[in-house]
């Protein structure tokens, strides 16, 4: 990959970790994630507009995509519910991280370099870190990790059909506007019983606009990453939004940067060198 690639992918993690941070802040993570994907829609349809639709060959992507997408929010919340964001989040991302990588050679052929193997261990390593720091500190309820690992495997999936589907598109402004809409219509039938789509938006403005501006951001760049460069290297540095959102929790929220926290964020810097070479 090179350096625009690699600046895309981190900012993608940045703003990936902003709005979930967010989320999980909020007084109804479930609503707010709606919210969030609604208003995500209706910011990409004038887009959609103007970028046309993708071909035919990219539908079956979009829907697997907009499945497992659907099965990892849920997952997630149910998650945080249990575990909190701090074990959840990282330990989830990780083994998306790991996942990518078996997947990616059976469905598109090819292994990475060896040293872009490196930089995934890596950076798996530190959002194990990351989990391991929450677990010591609040220990975890066994209820949690199969939630958890629901969470890992769809987004390795979800991971894996975006890349394909992008590609498969040729574009991806046509894919990312396509799945955003896609997205919001099964989270809204999802959350059917708390009322039509445009009800679950109140109360929930300050944090859903600001949230939606920045999934749509970061899901147009991963997408335009993975639209050429290597799968798994990118989805690797995408997921470093693990570690930007503990160094979100110390700055913003003044929670502390303990040697675990610190190690992590270093061992992520570490690896970012070995996954531009893959």
């Amino acid at each position: 990959m090179d350096g625009l690639d690699v600046a895309a992918a981190l900012t993608s993690a940045l703003l990936h970790a902003g709005w979930n941070a967010a989320v999980k802040a909020s007084r109804d993570p479930p609503r707010a994630m709606t919210a969030q994907m609604l208003l995500s829609a209706l910011l990409v349809l004038p887009g959609l507009l103007w970028s046309g639709l993708p071909p035919l060959a990219a539908w079956p992507w979009i829907a697997a995509s907009t499945l497992l997408n659907v099965v990892t929010v849920t997952a997630l919340l149910r998650g945080y519910e249990l575990g909190g964001f701090g074990l959840v989040y990282p330990v989830a991302r990780a083994i998306a991280v790991v996942l990518v990588v078996p997947l990616v050679a059976v469905v598109a052929g090819g292994w990475p370099s060896t040293a872009a193997l490196g930089g995934i261990a890596i950076i798996a390593l530190s959002l194990a870190a990351l989990a391991w720091d929450t677990v010591r500190a609040r220990g975890v309820p066994l209820q949690a990790l199969a939630w958890i690992f629901a969470a890992g495997v769809g987004a390795a999936g979800y991971i894996l059909c975006d890349a394909q589907g992008v590609r498969t598109s040729g574009s991806p402004w046509a894919y990312g506007f396509v799945v955003s809409v896609t997205n919001a219509a099964a989270m809204c039938w999802r959350q059917r019983r708390n009322g039509a789509p445009w009800m679950l938006l109140k109360g929930q403005w300050p944090i859903a606009v600001p949230a939606a501006i920045a999934s749509v951001a970061s899901y147009l760049l991963i997408l335009w990453v993975w639209g050429h460069a290597p799968i798994a290297p990118a989805a690797a540095l995408r997921d470093t939004s693990a570690v930007f959102a503990i160094l979100i929790a110390v700055v913003w929220l003044k929670e502390p940067f303990t040697r675990t926290r610190i190690v992590a964020v270093l061992l992520a810097a570490a690896a970012i060198p070995l996954l531009r070479l893959g």
